[in-house]
């Protein structure tokens, strides 16, 4: 049996964040929000096409939006993916680690529980 689902939206965001220019990208959008195609590839080292195939990636996984000013498209962080990505496969592993340093303060300072 073979498994022909579309991704899902954790999967686009996964691979959005699996590129290093990607990820540039988003980086110089939490810099300075609202930037264009223009003065996004001013920070890359790469052709307006290759930029805007990154920007397609990251739009296609909602971690951008997009807004028409005049005849300039404007580009913004959209920081609700990668929260929940943080929920669902971060934070539970914090919360384990923390509640283990807990314990581990309690036991060598002899305070009992």
């Amino acid at each position: 049996m073979t498994n022909t689902t579309e991704p899902t939206d954790t999967d686009r965001v996964f691979k959005a964040l699996g590129d290093p220019t990607r990820r540039k990208l988003l980086d110089l959008l939490v810099e300075r929000n609202g930037q264009t195609l223009g003065q996004l590839c001013q920070n890359l080292d790469m052709a307006r096409q290759s930029t805007t195939q990154h920007l397609g990636i990251l739009e296609d996984a909602n971690l951008i939006s997009t807004a028409k000013r005049g005849r300039e498209k404007l580009h913004f962080i959209n920081p609700v993916p990668l929260h929940e990505v943080y929920v669902r496969w971060v934070h539970k592993f914090e919360q384990q680690r923390l509640a283990l340093l807990h314990d581990l303060k309690h036991e060598l300072e002899g305070d009992g529980k």
